[in-house]
């Protein structure tokens, strides 16, 4: 949790975001992501000065597991002294205790926030998912809580003006704003009318933007003159230097394809698993893990 400290910016963590994703969409079927078609709605989480702390956490909680479809899990919710803004003792369940930093009792619109992170560390912890070493797990986490819907709340919580700052997770504002607006062009939601803090906003306008590069980098139709002109010289490179193999693009490669057309491979804009297709020109592609379907000009 950034208190008053300086807030990283930009997309350090964005290969691994994007494992995250494509993760995600291993461990759960195609049906089992889209069944969280629709995010947290606002009222659920919302946390008003004059709510009981105690009932109010609760209510919160039991919203969030609500979300997550974890029908059997239940959180009892205690407040102390921490550095980091909340954490849950995994456990075999039912039962899951959560501890929030002290400072969410005066600072309560952003307990659902917190909660959604935790949460989402249960979520995870029953599918057996997790990636090696504690950033990149809180990185996952991240990642999910805001692809399945109560990631707004994370990215919301932060604010920063001349004099001070907060926010919490271990994405960056614009890495949030990436996933979310990942998350919207899968289910055509639109975050915006969720956010309370502006600087909020921006980083999710700035995460949009580079959200939407992934879906114009060749060999996909929507690459730009740029793109696709480079793409053409990678070809020929790549197949000049037959059999040999490769010349490396911009998130593509090049390969022979034995007896037949050669092969480019390059990561779906949805899941970013990597795909296969023959270099022969106009190619409609589906991706077998996400199904989004591709138009690409190999």
């Amino acid at each position: 949790m950034a208190n008053g400290g300086p807030v990283e910016h930009g997309f350090p963590h964005l290969e691994t975001v994007r494992d995250a994703i494509t993760a995600l969409y291993r461990r759960l079927s195609y049906d089992t992501v889209h069944a969280f078609d629709t995010s947290v709605p606002p009222v659920d989480v919302a946390f008003c000065d004059t709510d009981d702390l105690y009932l109010g956490a609760q209510r919160v909680a039991r919203a969030l597991v609500r979300h997550f479809r974890l029908p059997d899990a239940r959180l009892i919710v205690s407040f102390r002294e921490m550095e980091q803004a909340a954490s849950v003792e995994l456990t075999a369940g039912p039962e899951y205790f959560v501890e929030l930093n002290a400072r969410f009792r005066t600072h309560r619109r952003d307990i659902g926030a917190a909660l959604a992170h935790e949460i989402a560390h249960v979520y995870l912890h029953r599918l057996d998912l997790s990636f090696p070493g504690t950033r990149a797990n809180e990185i996952l986490t991240d990642t999910v809580t805001t692809y399945m819907g109560a990631g707004w709340l994370l990215l919301d919580a932060f604010r920063q003006d001349g004099v001070s700052s907060q926010k919490l997770g271990y994405l960056t504002p614009e890495e949030f704003g990436y996933v979310l607006a990942k998350r919207a062009l899968v289910f055509g939601e639109d975050p915006s009318p969720w956010f309370t803090s502006a600087p909020a906003y921006e980083a999710y306008v700035r995460g949009r933007e580079r959200a939407g590069r992934d879906g114009r980098q060749p060999p996909l139709t929507a690459a730009g003159w740029a793109g696709r002109r480079r793409y053409a010289q990678d070809r020929r490179r790549a197949q000049a230097l037959r059999p040999g193999g490769g010349a490396e693009g911009a998130g593509y490669s090049f390969a022979p394809g034995g007896d037949g057309p050669w092969r480019v491979t390059f990561p779906c804009p949805t899941c970013h698993q990597r795909i296969r297709v023959p270099v022969r020109g106009r190619v409609r592609a589906r991706c077998g893990l996400c199904r989004t379907v591709l138009e690409c000009d190999t």
